[in-house]
């Protein structure tokens, strides 16, 4: 069992990383579905928006797999 304040850093510190590759995996998805839709090019503040979009959503997603993925390897931590 870990100490509480290394399995939070352990957690934040995993999803961080783990949410590069998934925000750039979101903002491809994201940009080409909105392209297909409105049928032309994106401009660039479009595109920006899109990836801001992409960042928030990527980085909740990858704390929450972060969470559950060290919970399973390594257990809750302990609170006392």
């Amino acid at each position: 069992m870990m100490d509480t304040h290394v399995f939070a850093i352990y957690v934040v510190l995993f999803g961080v990383l783990l949410s590069f590759p998934v925000r750039n995996l979101i903002w491809r998805f994201s940009v080409h579905r909105l392209q297909i839709r409105l049928e032309r090019e994106l401009s660039s503040e479009e595109q920006f928006g899109q990836r801001r979009r992409a960042w928030i959503l990527a980085l909740f997603i990858s704390l929450v797999f972060s969470f559950f993925f060290s919970v399973s390897i390594v257990g809750m931590p302990n609170y006392g």
